[in-house]
């Protein structure tokens, strides 16, 4: 509960702070503590050392996963802030800077209460309040028409993934008896409503794989994340999807048996046509920003294993995946608005030009593909595992498609590594301070230990 109220009230304090300062760098600084405190009182909740207790008549279920992942996700903003805050309040002249981080806060409190509901109504109310003000920070560029066409559409298309979500409540309401997530009431088993509720759960599943853009439900994806300001798609692409995924674990852990063997058969379909659509659109994108928005799309499609597999190294893997996934994505994102020409061609010769910046997006990049040594080869590395350790008739050749298409993705993020070092060229580059290369080693130093560590993270899981 301590994660709901305090970025609850985060978010009410930024709101306040732009009326009372319009100053960019207060603002920030501002947001970067209340940040920091809603990240402690979530750690002083998950071992116990204080906790506010407040009656949700178990529509809320705090458990340890929850949590962690919640330290995590606060922590991923907290980088987020550090390395792009300053980006944040250049937006739209730094009018509305106090706004946008107010809008980031309650982002954050759907994002809790997906990690923690019990009951399909807070499943609601979670996405909704997630996805809200994403809808705003879309279009936070208002002088920019791709940014008004993105966030339009991702309002209609979001409100329309709504509906089915709603339709699919309603439909296990009226099977279960009930919103509880975890328990079945006889009436689902009858033969009057027995067909009820996994229609339901089928129409919940289109929601949130719409939500995570998971095909075939991926179609906003591209136009969204390259009209939004890169700040904002960093953080939709990193911690809102993980979030997404966290919610698809949480509902489908208790209830997919319910749909029986129909599950198994739609799920491996879903996922290699998100790994195929991902991976093979970004290989023919010339925008870096468009090419990572696809990629987004194939990455879900190997943290959709852990939906499938149902087990705890699939829990494991979703943290680790988040960690790696978030920090290489924040970096590259970063960098990309350091430079004027986004395109591919924008990346020649930047070696050359700034070293460092080539150096750090070489190791986010190689982190997506999976390469040893980086926190994405063990990202990946646990997502198979766990679809192995699940087993199953589809696991062997569901694994060797993830496999195939992890070396096509290597192809399209390649090719920026060979436009940096074996391109010439002469980048334009807006300017760097010594804090953003500083934030740029820190998170490249991240991705290298914990891929040569990767025990850390789940060492603080197993508490």
């Amino acid at each position: 509960m301590n994660a709901i109220i305090f970025s609850v009230v985060a978010g009410i304090i930024m709101m306040f702070t732009g009326i009372i300062t319009q100053q960019k760098t207060a603002i920030r600084n501002v947001a970067l503590t209340a940040l920091l405190v809603v990240l402690l009182a979530n750690i002083f909740d998950t071992y116990g050392i204080f906790s506010i207790h407040i009656p949700t008549h178990d529509m809320l279920s705090f458990q340890k996963f929850g949590l962690y992942f919640n330290t995590l996700a606060f922590a991923a903003t907290l980088l987020f802030i550090l390395i792009s805050g300053a980006d944040v309040t250049l937006i739209g002249h730094g009018k509305h800077a106090a706004d946008f981080f107010a809008l980031i806060f309650f982002s954050l409190a759907g994002i809790t209460i997906l990690t923690s509901y019990n009951s399909l109504l807070m499943l609601f109310l979670g996405i909704e309040i997630m996805s809200i003000p994403l809808y705003i920070l879309t279009g936070a560029d208002k002088r920019n028409l791709k940014s008004n066409e993105a966030s339009l559409k991702y309002f209609l298309m979001g409100s329309f993934s709504t509906g089915i979500l709603l339709m699919g409540i309603a439909l296990m309401y009226g099977a279960r008896g009930g919103f509880e997530i975890n328990v079945l009431k006889p009436s689902a088993v009858s033969n009057e409503y027995g067909i009820l509720d996994p229609l339901g759960l089928v129409m919940v599943f289109i929601a949130i794989a719409f939500k995570v853009s998971a095909a075939p439900f991926h179609f906003w994806t591209p136009d969204v994340y390259d009209g939004a300001p890169g700040v904002f798609t960093s953080f939709m692409a990193t911690i809102i999807k993980a979030a997404g995924f966290i919610a698809f674990i949480r509902l489908f852990d208790n209830t997919a048996i319910e749909m029986g063997l129909s599950w198994k058969i739609i799920l491996p379909v879903v996922i290699i046509a998100t790994l195929l659509v991902g991976n093979i659109s970004a290989v023919f994108q010339q925008s870096v920003k468009r090419m990572m928005a696809y990629s987004s799309i194939a990455q879900a499609g190997f943290m959709l294993f852990a939906v499938y597999a149902e087990n705890d190294v699939a829990k494991e893997g979703i943290l680790i995946y988040t960690v790696a996934y978030s920090v290489a994505t924040i970096g590259i994102f970063a960098i990309l608005e350091k430079m004027k020409d986004i395109s591919l061609e924008g990346f020649n010769g930047l070696a050359q030009k700034n070293p460092l910046l080539a150096a750090t997006n070489t190791i986010f990049l190689l982190s997506l593909t999976g390469i040893p040594l980086t926190a994405g080869f063990f990202a990946k590395y646990y997502m198979l595992i766990s679809a192995i350790k699940y087993g199953g008739s589809s696991v062997t050749w569901l694994v060797i498609a993830a496999v195939i298409f992890a070396a096509v993705s290597a192809y399209y993020y390649f090719r920026i590594i060979q436009a940096m070092y074996f391109k010439k060229g002469n980048p334009e580059l807006h300017p760097v301070n010594k804090g953003f290369c500083l934030m740029l080693v820190i998170l490249a130093a991240t991705i290298i230990i914990i891929g040569l560590f990767p025990t850390i993270i789940l060492n603080w899981f197993y508490f």
